[in-house]
């Protein structure tokens, strides 16, 4: 007898090589051998058994026939954080397709308090997952801090640019940056800023592997976006021991829990430079950071990721 087939449909595919392609990636090898899967970025109305649609608004109409066709039971719709914090309140098609999947999954654990409350019951949290990794040495000379992220207005570079130009007195704290800049308006600000400010560097795109490597360097990870719904950097930061300042938002909250103490206010550069300010000065603060960081950790561990995973895909496929 074969084994149940599941289409994961991501809006993005390998070229585009982003969150979406990544979780879908993931997802289709976590779940073999004990289930076939591709991945597709519409139905097309080939065979599957069960759909695992990326993104409520993009992968709305694959969902959406899908259910029609082989059943609503058989559809799990997995949201990000423009899906929860701001198409599900005003796109048609991305409500449409919350409200045809049998199951939603959302990647962190704020993400059930998003959706209305006649659909919370129909949701599941499951955090992404990176696998632990052995810190690499931190420089004690200085702090160094950085922010990885293409640059968009989601992501909220400007704060921690504005935060580069309050430390300017403060020789002993770095700031790198990485991303492209998607948006032209912020790169010319981020190049601006590498030239008035010695201590920030913009790095610009890096390869996964070097980014993340930067990041086990640093002593924090900044994290400002506007909306986030459970962002793999803050997962790969705790995974290799760096501590993380984020802006105080749901997404975010529901990675780090809400007794964290590395938060700043949304926008927020005033904060932002005094809490990376104090990791330079208080080391009995960053390790504070560090302590509530690893204390999150079992819930980024790739084999409870997997064993969610599977536990949701039974389930649509037995429905």
């Amino acid at each position: 007898m074969k084994s149940p087939h599941v289409l994961i449909i991501s809006p993005a595919l390998a070229e585009a090589n982003n969150g979406n392609w990544q979780t879908a990636w993931r997802w289709s090898r976590m779940l073999r051998p004990v289930f076939r899967t591709s991945i597709a970025s519409q139905w097309q109305g080939e065979h599957a058994d069960v759909m695992l649609a990326l993104h409520a608004r993009k992968s709305a109409p694959s969902a959406l026939a899908f259910a029609q066709a082989q059943g609503a039971d058989h559809v799990a719709v997995v949201l990000t954080g423009t899906d929860l914090y701001r198409d599900i309140q005003t796109d048609a098609s991305a409500q449409a397709a919350l409200q045809a999947a049998g199951q939603l999954v959302v990647l962190q654990e704020c993400g059930p308090d998003a959706l209305p409350a006649a659909l919370r019951p129909k949701a599941r949290v499951i955090f992404q997952s990176t696998p632990r990794r052995v810190p690499l040495t931190k420089t004690s000379r200085h702090l160094r801090a950085v922010m990885v992220g293409h640059l968009r207005d989601e992501k909220d570079p400007l704060t921690y640019l504005r935060a580069a130009a309050r430390l300017v007195s403060r020789p002993d704290i770095h700031l790198d940056h990485i991303g492209d800049a998607l948006e032209p308006a912020l790169g010319q600000a981020a190049a601006q800023a590498a030239a008035s400010y010695t201590r920030y560097r913009w790095l610009g795109g890096l390869p996964h592997n070097q980014a993340l490597s930067r990041i086990q360097r640093a002593h924090v990870l900044v994290h400002a976006s506007k909306m986030e719904g459970g962002a793999h950097v803050i997962l790969e930061a705790v995974q290799c021991g760096t501590a993380v300042l984020a802006s105080r938002i749901d997404g975010n909250v529901g990675m780090l829990g809400p007794d964290y103490a590395g938060y700043f206010a949304l926008g927020d550069d005033v904060a932002l430079a005094a809490l990376l300010q104090r990791c330079c000065d208080d080391a009995g603060f960053l390790s504070l950071l560090r302590r509530q960081c690893e204390a999150r950790s079992h819930l980024f561990e790739p084999r409870r990721e997997q064993a969610l995973l599977r536990e949701l895909v039974s389930a649509l496929a037995a429905a």
